[in-house]
């Protein structure tokens, strides 16, 4: 896995998370216990500081950076979703950012909120917690709810089970001639 150290600075990856492969970390970057890092995932901490809490998933695609001398912060049971970009923000304990949403410079994420699929938080912009907001940029649509806490909940269990299952060695790289079959 391209894991890398920039101008002295190296990453601190917990020995329980799963760091793809493909996946690329830089510099000044903290990854907690039992994170999943997926596949083409950047996390860049050449300019700032990244910091991400246990237990996060950071689905495949992820790109996460922050600017000069700043930080983000990803704290602990946090879902980025696939393709997601957060650049320079804080995403509180327990948030869920849809696949492709984009949160900005100096934005917030509060506690348990939901950011949906595509959606802008734009630089700046706060999403209060225990709320979802959606639409480019996002507005306030509801309250989390009961059905939201179980979808959310459940998608953290799965992401951390997942990590557990590819540190232990689930994902076995195969060599050509075991998937390249000729029907002859």
């Amino acid at each position: 896995m391209p894991v890398y150290s920039f101008e002295g600075k190296k990453p601190v990856i917990a020995s329980s998370a799963y760091v793809s492969p493909t996946a690329t970390i830089i510099g000044d970057v903290i990854i907690g216990e039992r994170c999943y890092i997926g596949h083409g995932s950047i996390i860049r901490g050449d300019y700032g500081s990244i910091k991400i809490g246990d237990e996060t998933a950071v689905e495949e695609g992820v790109i996460i950076h922050a600017r000069p001398d700043n930080r983000t912060v990803i704290e602990p049971r946090v879902t980025l979703g696939h393709g997601a970009m957060i650049h320079n923000a804080v995403i509180r304990e327990g948030a869920v950012i849809g696949m492709r949403a984009v949160v900005s410079d100096d934005a917030e994420v509060g506690a348990s909120a939901i950011v949906g699929e595509m959606g802008l938080v734009k630089n700046g912009q706060q999403v209060p917690a225990h709320k979802v907001a959606v639409g480019f940029p996002v507005k306030v649509v509801c309250d989390v709810g009961e059905r939201h806490r179980n979808m959310t909940h459940r998608a953290k269990e799965i992401y951390v089970d997942l990590a557990s299952r590819y540190v232990a060695g689930g994902m076995v790289e195969l060599q050509k001639k075991e998937w390249n079959h000729e029907d002859n």
